[in-house]
């Protein structure tokens, strides 16, 4: 099974991300902001960081950046729900940086499984 950091800045939703991948048996750790998630990441590498884009401190696009520069080959799931541009928008510029797997906001239990396994694959 995969380490995985989850970040995003709202609490329900790292919870939820945390209880569905903890029941498929993979390690987890959380963190709210990309700063945050850096720090943790430069302690203890994930193989996936799944991260929200829109964020205090340190936003998500910001965030896969420095982790595709610190670690090139680490697999990212980036999801938003949108802000002042459509989901859409932030999850293409996503890709371009360096996300290996996009979902919007809303999302149910099998995308991100699915997500996971795309990119463990």
């Amino acid at each position: 099974m995969s380490r995985i950091l989850v970040v995003d800045d709202d609490s329900e939703i790292r919870e939820l991300l945390r209880r569905i991948l903890l029941r498929e048996n993979h390690t987890v750790i959380c963190a709210s902001n990309g700063d945050e998630a850096l720090k943790l990441f430069a302690e203890n590498p994930a193989d996936i960081v799944i991260t929200d884009i829109i964020m205090p401190v340190k936003e998500g696009l910001q965030t896969i950046k420095e982790l595709k520069q610190i670690a090139p080959g680490v697999k990212i799931i980036a999801i938003s729900g949108g802000g002042l541009i459509e989901a859409d928008k932030y999850l293409k510029i996503a890709k371009s940086i360096g996300a290996n797997y996009t979902i919007n906001k809303p999302f149910g239990r099998k995308e991100i499984l699915d997500a996971v396994t795309s990119v463990t694959v």
